[in-house]
């Protein structure tokens, strides 16, 4: 097969490479201060002489570097890199959500109810319950939600680790941190979806028509059915995954 050097695709990346080489350095340098806004994209296309589109396709490599992140309608801004290698890796146990979600979360708002036993929850929780423990948490960041999971236990295993439903900090605290401690493993899957928006009536996740979601199962040991089962929605601008690979023993 003929190779010639000209190619119109090569041509545009490496505009826009050169673009993200430019801004990258600018970034390190400190020309850009950290938290502060770059110009606008008008501006900045004309700055470096390059179409809008181009000058997106530096910015989105920016923004998976964790140098700079949009803001829809406040325009792009400086973050520290800093932030996203502070946290565990996921195949450390552990709530994804504080490793994941690349925002502060400050709250929580917790709503729980009881329900029958159904083929979905047969299935998850690999057993048949008398009843479930199905609970929503919505996570926010400056009283703005930007993550929501949802979460089945069976009754038995609430009993078991003698959790009072009528004390929903318990319970909260169990979800968040306590299952994560007794916990000897877990099995996660990451899928996209966007059906973030839809399953919460009552709130609207910040970008939540496009989400990353992360199911969740929950091992006490390797011989019985699973403490809980959870499913993390996290708006895809606000997710990044860090994993830990190991050589093959």
């Amino acid at each position: 097969m003929k190779l010639t050097t000209k190619d119109t695709k090569t041509s545009k990346k490496l505009l826009y490479t050169s673009v993200y080489d430019k801004l990258y350095k600018m970034i390190i340098n400190g020309e850009y201060p950290l938290n502060s806004k770059l110009p606008s994209e008008p501006e900045l296309a004309k700055t470096f002489g390059v179409s809008r589109m181009t000058l997106r396709q530096a910015l989105a490599l920016l923004q998976d570097d964790g140098l700079v992140k949009n803001v829809r309608g406040k325009g792009n801004f400086i973050i520290s890199p800093e932030k996203y290698t502070q946290r565990d890796f996921l195949e450390l146990i552990g709530n994804p959500i504080y490793k994941c979600h690349t925002e502060k979360i400050d709250d929580i708002e917790f709503v729980f109810r009881l329900e029958l036993d159904s083929d979905y929850t047969k299935q998850v929780l690999e057993k048949d319950s008398t009843a479930v423990v199905a609970c929503e948490r919505y996570y926010k960041s400056k009283n703005k939600v930007l993550a929501y999971a949802f979460t089945f236990i069976s009754v038995e295993t609430i009993k078991e680790m003698e959790i009072d439903l009528n004390n929903e900090s318990k319970l909260l605290d169990f979800l968040e941190k306590k299952s994560y401690e007794i916990s000897e493993s877990s099995i996660l899957e990451i899928k996209h979806s966007s059906a973030g928006n839809s399953l919460n009536p009552k709130y609207k996740l910040v970008g939540g028509n496009q989400c990353d979601l992360i199911l969740e199962t929950l091992y006490a040991n390797d011989y019985s059915p699973p403490i809980l089962f959870n499913k993390y929605y996290i708006p895809s601008q606000y997710s990044t995954f860090k994993i830990k690979a190991r050589k093959k023993e």
